[in-house]
Formats: C-alpha cells, sequence, structure tokens
C-alpha cells in the first residue's frame, strides 16, 4: 500500500494514505519532503514552503489559502486554510466542451426488477401507507403495524409494508406547502412500490381530495386514498381493510428481467473524509459513467451547496446553453438562499468532515462532484421535480444526507449510493447503499456498510473494483437487501425554508 498520493500534477499538497510520523523523508515525485510534523491518514500535507495568502492548490484547483506561512512539510487542516468562496457569481465566461449525449454501447447489463402498467420500473414490490398531514402519523403506524401482523409469513412478492411519517402538510404556506405536495406526489408515482395507501385527515392545507388530483396519471388499482374525518367509526379498521386489499394487488407482481437503461441511481456523500474524492466518490464517477454512457441509464448528482467551488466542472460539461444557464441559476438561487438568512456560503464542512481531512468547502467540493463522473449533464431539475432526461442530471437540494437522499428517490431513483467515511446508518424511503472511503471504516460497520471503496489505495485497480460494485448495484436491484433495509430503516424528510403558521 502507497503512504501517499499527489492527486494532480499541480497540486502543492499531497494526501497521506497512511498516518506519517515527523522526520520522515519522502520521494514524491523525484523531490524530497521531510515531514517537520506527524500528518493524520487522509490529511494533506505542504509539498513546498507555503506563503501567507497563497493558494492550496488540490486536485488541481485551489480548495482555499493559507492563513499563515506553513513550511514544506507540514500538516495543514482547516485552522490553516481559508476558504475562497464568497456570494454569486458571475459565470459568462464559461465555455461549454462540446460533449454529446453517448448511445449505449458494448455487453448490456440486465437486472430482475418489477415492471409497472405506466411503463416504470422498481426494483422493490413494497407497499407505502404516505400521510397527507403530520396530524395522522399515529394512525397509518397501527394502519401499517396490524397489516404486517395479518400478513405475516404471507407477504409473497411484496417486499414489505411500511409508513412514512413527516410533520407537514398543514401550517405551511407558499413554496413549502409546494414543496411538501410535490415530495408525497413523487412517492405515490414511484415505481418501487406495488401498491400505496395515502391518508389524509380532512381539514389540513395539503387537502385530500386537491391532492390526489395533483397525483394526475396514478393507477388507482395500486394507488388508493382515505380521509380520516369521512371515515364512519374506527378509521384504523378501515385503513387496514383498505391496505389489505392493496397488498393483495401488489402481491400480483412479479420479478421480470430488464435492461440496466432502466435504472435511475442518485450520487450522494456524507460523513466524508480525506478519502472520499480518492476512492468512493470516484468509484461512483466511474459508475456513473458506466451507466449513462454504455447502458443508457441515468444518475442524478445534488447537494448544491457541495458543488460551490467545484461547479465550473459540471458548467463546462452542460449539453448546450440552455442547462449552462439552468445550472447557472442552480449554483446562484442556492447561493442566494444562504445569504438570504445571513449566512456565508463557504462554512459547510462539517466537524466529522474536518476530522477526516477535508478544509474548505472548495475541497470537499472537488471531492464530491467526482461523483458525477465525467458524462455530459443532459437534464437539471428543481426540488420536487420527476425525471425527464435520461443520462446525468443534476437536481437542487441541499447538502443535508436525508433531506438530500430524500430528493434523489422522490425524483425517481429506485437507489441512492451513499459514500461515506465516517459512516452512517440512515435510508430514504428506497434502497441507500453505503459505500465506504476506507477500509477501517467498512471493518468497524459491518452493519451499515454495504461495499468497500477503501481498497482502491490497497493496491485494487479501478476497473477490478468498478466491476465488482456494477455486480453488487445490479444484485441490489434484483432484491438483495442493503444495510439500512436489513435494519428496517426507511425514512423521508422534506426541504423546508419558510415559516410555519
Amino acid at each position: 500500500m502507497k503512504q501517499f498520493l499527489k492527486i494532480n500534477p499541480d497540486d502543492n499538497v499531497f494526501v497521506a494514505l497512511a498516518p506519517l510520523a515527523k522526520g520522515t523523508t519522502l520521494d514524491v515525485e523525484g523531490q524530497q519532503v521531510t515531514l517537520v510534523t506527524d500528518v493524520p491518514a487522509g490529511h494533506k500535507c505542504a509539498l513546498k514552503d507555503l506563503a501567507e495568502g497563497e493558494n492550496i492548490i488540490k486536485y488541481g484547483f485551489p480548495i482555499g489559502h493559507a492563513r499563515h506561512a506553513i513550511p514544506m512539510g507540514s500538516f495543514l487542516n482547516h485552522e490553516d486554510i481559508k476558504t475562497n468562496l464568497s456570494g454569486t457569481l458571475d459565470y459568462s465566461g464559461i465555455q461549454l466542451k462540446g460533449l454529446t449525449q453517448q448511445q449505449p454501447s458494448g455487453k448490456q447489463y440486465t437486472f430482475q426488477g418489477f415492471k409497472r402498467p405506466d411503463g416504470q420500473v422498481g426494483i422493490r414490490n413494497e407497499v407505502w401507507v404516505i400521510p397527507t398531514v403530520g396530524c395522522v402519523n399515529g394512525i397509518i403506524k397501527q394502519i401499517v403495524e396490524q397489516t404486517r401482523a395479518a400478513f405475516a409469513g404471507q407477504m409473497g412478492t411484496v417486499d414489505g409494508i411500511f409508513d412514512f411519517p413527516h410533520n407537514y402538510g398543514c401550517s405551511q404556506l407558499s413554496e413549502d406547502h409546494e414543496n411538501t405536495k410535490k415530495v408525497l406526489r413523487d412517492m405515490v408515482l414511484h415505481p418501487n412500490a406495488g401498491g400505496i395507501l395515502v391518508v389524509g385527515l380532512g381539514c389540513e392545507n395539503n387537502q385530500p381530495k386537491v391532492f390526489e388530483e395533483f397525483c394526475k396519471g396514478y393507477d388507482p388499482d395500486r394507488v388508493k386514498f382515505m380521509v380520516c374525518q369521512e371515515v364512519e367509526g374506527d378509521e384504523v379498521e378501515y385503513g387496514v381493510k383498505m391496505l389489505t386489499e392493496i397488498v393483495k394487488h401488489a402481491q400480483t407482481f412479479q420479478r421480470e428481467e430488464c435492461p440496466a437503461s432502466a435504472l435511475r441511481i442518485g450520487l450522494k456523500c456524507g460523513g466524508s473524509d480525506g478519502f472520499s474524492g480518492i476512492t468512493g466518490n470516484p468509484l461512483l464517477g466511474a459508475f456513473s459513467d458506466f451507466l449513462c454512457e454504455t447502458q443508457g441509464g441515468t444518475t442524478i448528482l445534488t447537494e448544491v451547496p457541495e458543488m460551490f467551488g467545484a461547479e465550473t466542472i459540471l458548467m463546462e460539461r452542460c449539453g448546450n446553453k440552455a442547462l449552462l444557464d439552468q445550472t447557472i441559476s442552480l449554483i446562484n438561487n442556492f447561493k442566494n438562499y444562504f445569504l438570504s438568512h445571513g449566512e456565508p456560503c463557504g462554512e459547510n464542512p462539517s466537524p466529522g468532515n474536518k476530522a477526516g481531512g477535508i478544509s474548505t468547502l472548495e475541497e470537499k467540493a472537488l471531492g464530491c462532484t467526482q461523483k458525477s463522473g465525467k458524462s455530459v449533464v443532459c437534464g437539471v431539475m428543481e426540488y420536487g421535480e420527476r425525471l425527464q432526461h435520461n443520462g446525468l442530471n443534476l437536481l437542487s437540494a441541499p447538502g443535508n444526507d436525508l433531506v438530500a437522499a430524500t430528493a434523489l428517490a422522490a425524483a425517481g431513483c429506485q437507489m441512492v449510493l451513499f459514500t461515506t467515511g465516517r459512516g452512517t446508518p440512515f435510508g430514504t424511503f428506497v434502497p441507500t447503499m453505503k459505500v465506504s472511503t476506507n477500509s477501517g471504516l467498512a471493518q468497524r460497520k459491518p452493519t451499515w456498510i454495504d461495499f468497500n471503496a477503501g481498497v482502491l489505495v490497497e493496491d485494487q485497480s479501478m476497473d477490478e473494483t468498478l466491476q465488482a460494485f456494477i455486480a453488487k448495484v445490479l444484485s441490489v436491484a434484483s432484491g438483495e437487501l442493503t444495510n439500512n433495509e436489513k435494519a428496517g430503516i426507511h425514512e423521508i424528510s422534506i426541504f423546508k425554508n419558510g415559516v410555519t403558521l
């Protein structure tokens, strides 16, 4: 295993791949560097004497500037580097690379999925109970628990019965109200559910009848609506009867061979560390290119605040001027959201990020955006929108893990790939496959981690790792449970910006 990595020839720092001791002399591309401090694994070390104010270069781009003079061979962290980010920018000078969407080529892969009457393909055949408003969360929990008990050992092809409580649907205005409606609608139309019961109260802002009309295009055999205030007697008993019929209908679906082109995969990272931009995120990028360019499938990159500092890389890859303009708006609108709340644009790295070796938002972004690979950007989506274009898409959502993962699933992704260097057990309402960026995490948390990308710094090639990863993703798409599913963790979180009445 290598001790260190200089990622780009232009970099003036290298990354320690293992803990390095003060006094160690390293040969970095013919340059002798003697360490004047210890350097923890995943962290940066200066390749030259750095003057106060001088840009720190990693991945070939500035990740901020030195807060003070830094001698060659010194360990650098967030106390040594200050972000260069401020407010919105003028991107009028951006030049498109002229990339075009590739046609599927080479071996065409398949998986075992569920074909829905509307032409969509699911990778799970679950039954969901979705509340229009938080007031009925307790009711839907009882309905689900009693229905599960009734079908114990008799689920057939149904993969599970789940409720998705949330706090919204009432006391919201304008954009917040619309966001709630959109995400819940997107769930109603999602192909991973073989049957859905939507439960409303009756007096909420998110009026059940209006919401039902908002879900135009839903399959009435697969989706049913119930309003508690309109039920005579016990609404739980009534709901169990409705859900029982929905489960029986869902049991009629069977897995069939489906092309990989039907896969829609969300790309997400969280609890990142200094290895995220070296192992896990490049692996997801290679997978994204494989799926989009050779199979005709679809991936979505989100976490807009974690694009700040690397956004021009994505802009240059837009397929046309209209997409470029949409991407510019995507970035500047989110910056204005920060600024409107009196918050800076460059203070995103969490304590865990910093402890793992990420010092600034630019550094985080340059690692984060590698999940998108090198493919052309084919679509740009607002929060709550559903997929319209195959290939690589960008989606407006914050970096928060559960909010962003929910947004990816709501957009139509059947699965979310989630890289992490620190670890997390969460899962959204679709399978949330955790990819560790270092082997230590995979060993410590085998009940969280589904795939270890840390082998990429242990002399395993990208090609070999990618082939194993493709096989894993197709296996999950065909029914293998992710660890969050095994643990019974299925959650949603809806983005909120405005006032609560």
